[in-house]
């Protein structure tokens, strides 16, 4: 059975910018995801039969402890983490979201949202 599994509101506090002070003090990342595979853990009730979204999550964080210049570049590297330990999973959305971006004016987020599938 196809099924799409969500891990939402993962929240992080990273060093990822393009400027010095973002590498030194850090910030607040919020990390989603979404996920499709076939699965028949539905009917057996068995985590081996699924792609557990612990597992995810550690995909996610392993991604979010390395320092990049562009939430963009994050995304890219979460997701394709997730494909080469998941190969089994068919369509992955990442959305990123830095909490209070540096900019000349009040911003309360910016997002990337990055898919390999055709739900973005």
């Amino acid at each position: 059975m196809k099924i799409k599994i969500t891990l939402e509101t993962m929240k992080f506090h990273a060093y990822h910018g393009v400027m010095e002070q973002e590498r030194i003090v850090g910030g607040d990342y919020l990390v989603d995801v979404f996920y499709v595979l076939d699965t028949k853990s539905v009917d057996t009730d068995r985590i081996t039969d699924t792609v557990s979204y612990a597992g995810i999550f550690d995909c996610v964080k392993k991604e979010m402890e390395i320092p990049s210049n562009l939430i963009e570049n994050v995304a890219g590297k979460i997701l394709k983490t997730i494909q080469l330990q998941y190969p089994q999973i068919m369509e992955t959305t990442v959305k990123v979201t830095k909490l209070h971006p540096p900019v000349a004016g009040e911003a309360g987020k910016a997002t990337v949202t990055l898919t390999n599938g055709n739900f973005l």
